[in-house]
């Protein structure tokens, strides 16, 4: 049975820029993100990436990569999670993400798990869920 364990991060930093010609739709766009994660998961700046596609002004899709160094309910080590999400007319981005197979390190060698978040537009902190087993 999978652990699950919760808790929120923020955006430290976010700096974008995009990759298709200006005035291009749909427009496609490069995101180096460091987030502070708190909770089960305790990673000060972390690492993300993202390629985020822009249907509309307000709407479109995003897939990354995250690493992530510091604890996971305790046990030390670093993994990374790929995050594949999308985001609305309102502002909200949903995503969810899975560990990259073989990227756990430390205690957390042989980690699995997938998670979920929602971000209200001008939150200043983002609700997780992340359910995970270590073998």
């Amino acid at each position: 049975m999978p652990t699950q364990t919760t808790g929120h991060f923020a955006f430290a930093d976010w700096k974008e820029h995009d990759v298709t010609p200006p005035g291009a739709s749909p427009k496609l766009a490069h995101a180096s993100v460091t987030n502070a994660f708190s909770g089960g998961i305790e990673a000060t700046d972390t690492t993300c990436e993202y390629t985020i596609v822009y249907v509309t002004e307000k709407t479109g899709t995003f897939t990354g990569m995250e690493i992530l160094s510091g604890t996971l309910d305790g046990r030390q080590g670093t993994f990374v999670v790929e995050e594949r999400g999308s985001f609305g007319t309102d502002g909200t981005v949903h995503c969810s993400f899975e560990v990259v197979p073989g990227s756990g390190t430390g205690e957390l060698t042989g980690l699995r798990g997938t998670g979920s978040f929602a971000a209200e537009h001008g939150a200043p902190s983002v609700p997780y869920a992340f359910a995970y087993e270590l073998s």
